[in-house]
């Protein structure tokens, strides 16, 4: 399948609504829906795009150099083809070149008891983001969330270490 990746942009709300009401079993909270449809608008995005828009990024600026995956969805149809690895690779790149080291990412906390969110963390970790803490309230009850981070690169002059 010929994959084109594009963004950073604002423009992709109407495309990201569509792909995350491809995915209920993680996004059926019709609020939440709304909020990361909006946020594609106001934070840089990026889109996987075969024939149309099949996955998309939304990243957030906390510092120059750390920054969150805010949301990432890949359309229900093409899960599992490696198009979120590959958005993410690019995405990372892009990221490294404006600076950042450290990228983070929140999701479910294995305490919960969904199958869909134990299927996001394996994908986090298989991208090589480590956990980091547990929040138990942040989303509300019921909802632990897991921080995990990602470094992104060493900072300058300072030499990869070898095992």
């Amino acid at each position: 399948m010929a994959m084109q990746l594009i963004g950073p942009s604002n423009g992709f709300a109407s495309h990201c609504e569509k792909i995350l009401r491809s995915l209920p079993q993680w996004f059926g909270i019709e609020e939440s829906l709304q909020e990361y449809v909006a946020d594609a608008g106001r934070y840089p995005t990026f889109l996987a795009v075969a024939h149309e828009p099949v996955a998309f990024i939304t990243v957030r600026e906390h510092f120059p150099s750390s920054w969150e995956v805010h949301c990432i969805a890949v359309d229900a149809g093409h899960r599992g083809t490696g198009v979120g690895r590959a958005l993410h690779e690019h995405v990372e790149s892009w990221l490294a070149r404006q600076g950042c080291k450290v990228l983070q990412v929140k999701t479910l906390a294995p305490s919960h008891p969904s199958a869909e969110y134990a299927q996001t963390r394996g994908f986090y970790e298989r991208l090589g983001y480590v956990p980091l803490e547990v929040f138990p309230l942040l989303w509300g009850p019921h909802l632990p969330v897991l921080q995990c981070v990602k470094h992104l690169g060493h900072s300058s002059g300072e030499a990869p270490r070898s095992t």
